[in-house]
């Protein structure tokens, strides 16, 4: 009986659904409150926050929309919705309930100010952003790290996604780039219903976590010849001088606070920021600027030390660098796998490699690596995929492991922006391809036909609330998506 009661008492705050995987989820499907609201006030605030378990955190101005940071509460665990609730935050750049709606996610924490996506401009939308589970503060206390997973967090965006439809009932697209464009495919992987299409942006796929060749061809290809010695001589050069570099990163680490315990040492902390240095320059910015990359052999400890930083950051594997990414690196150590390469040229002087993502979370944390989720995954993009669109940028490293599409595929695409970094968009790709690709998000999005032929983005550039490359794809220091 009691356990009826808790049953019972649970369903009246969190009423569940049936979602596309067959599994019961907590949406709401209270129409007569909504109806209600709806029907005393037209104000979108007061229809958003008619929803239940949805509360203001605050609004903000912003030219030609509304914008709202929200609470959506949620359950801890999408497979037993009575068994707690965390508060998710999310946002609403609202334009008009007529308009079609962009679902962006970053696969981190949330950003607060107003920023319209690229397919949000494309379409001229609305667009709802999801802050992913367990970055701080969407995450449940206490914390049970086993429900931090892809589908979990899929359930949570499901979720949102059939709160909001009530509202905005027009064409939704999914997006995001990086650990974004990741999680756009994974949502579309379990909730294949939701969404009218999908521009996931540098979306990295890890089908096999220890097979890596792909980065090691990359990185002996990428650029000029003298591009990719500059860079590995000064990579090298790190290691050569790590007695009085590292004395300067224990000085700086001193003086700031910087502690090394999830790590384990400041030597190891030191070698994976060495490490990163090539990667993080191809990443983020490209072979137009590698002629500021000094002579690693005249250049000066301070000049070394300060390159480095620039590029790869001293402060990524500190303890309170981590920190605020530890979600990403559980991730990596339990499904989506992390990339390590082999850096031939800093044979004899590397002590400890491409360090796996499990050294990155404090060992207080259990974790267990899953092989099959993204084997499964990749399998179901390549034989699923309908109305996907994955962009890629030919120098970024992330894309040397991309999704792939099958014969089974329908009006799915997989382009690559020439010479573009981990910033890569659908305005950077080749003209045919750009003017392809725009038409195919208008027609997912239903706007009228004579805008799908013209393949023109509906709304015009605006500094002020967009970026020239997503900012979730360019996340300073440390490698992660």
């Amino acid at each position: 009986m009691r356990k009826s009661l808790r049953w019972a008492a649970a369903l009246s705050l969190l009423i569940g659904t049936v979602g596309s995987t067959g599994v019961a989820t907590a949406a709401d499907t209270d129409t007569s409150r909504t109806a209600v609201a709806d029907s005393q006030s037209t104000d979108i605030k007061d229809r958003i926050l008619a929803i239940p378990g949805m509360s203001l955190i605050e609004e903000k101005p912003v030219a030609g929309y509304r914008f709202f940071v929200l609470n959506y509460k949620q359950p801890v665990d999408h497979r037993r919705p009575w068994a707690g609730t965390f508060d998710q935050r999310i946002s609403v750049l609202h334009k008009d309930t007529a308009r079609p709606t962009v679902f962006r996610t970053s696969g981190y924490s949330l950003s607060t100010a107003p920023s319209r996506s690229e397919p949000t401009r494309i379409i001229d939308g609305n667009q709802v952003s999801m802050e992913y589970r367990f970055f701080t503060p969407s995450r449940p206390q206490p914390a049970d790290w086993s429900k931090l997973d892809i589908w979990q967090a899929a359930s949570d965006q499901h979720r949102i996604f059939t709160a909001l439809k009530k509202i905005y009932d027009q064409k939704w697209l999914s997006t995001g780039a990086s650990k974004g464009g990741m999680t756009a495919t994974y949502f579309e992987r379990f909730y294949p219903r939701d969404m009218d299409g999908v521009v996931a942006y540098v979306a990295p796929n890890d089908v096999v976590d220890k097979e890596d060749s792909a980065y090691d061809r990359f990185f002996a290809t990428v650029g000029t010849k003298e591009c990719r010695d500059r860079l590995n001589g000064m990579q090298r050069e790190a290691l050569v001088r790590r007695a009085p570099l590292q004395a300067k990163y224990k000085a700086w680490a001193e003086a700031q606070g910087a502690t090394f315990n999830t790590v384990g040492t400041l030597d190891k902390a030191y070698e994976a920021v060495v490490l990163d240095f090539v990667w993080g320059f191809w990443q983020y910015y490209g072979q137009d600027v590698c002629d500021q990359i000094p002579d690693a052999k005249t250049a000066s400890d301070d000049t070394v030390y300060d390159t480095i930083d620039a590029y790869s950051g001293w402060s990524a594997y500190t303890d309170q660098g981590l920190e605020p990414y530890t979600p990403y690196y559980y991730q990596a150590a339990t499904q989506l796998g992390s990339p390590s390469i082999k850096q031939p040229h800093l044979k004899g002087l590397s002590r400890y490699g491409y360090q796996p993502a499990r050294n990155f979370v404090p060992r207080e944390i259990p974790m267990k690596f899953q092989p099959h989720a993204m084997r499964d995954v990749d399998n179901w993009v390549r034989n699923n995929a309908d109305r996907m669109l994955f962009v890629y940028g030919g120098n970024d490293p992330w894309g040397s492991e991309k999704f792939h599409l099958g014969k089974k595929a329908r009006d799915s695409y997989v382009y690559t922006a020439p010479g573009a970094n981990h910033g890569a968009n659908v305005a950077g790709l080749v003209d045919a391809e750009r003017e392809k690709a725009t038409a195919r998000i208008l027609a997912w999005a239903g706007v009228p036909a004579p805008a799908v032929a013209a393949a023109q983005p509906l709304a015009r550039f605006d500094a002020r609330i967009d970026k020239l490359v997503d900012e979730d794809a360019t996340k300073e220091h440390g490698l992660r998506p």
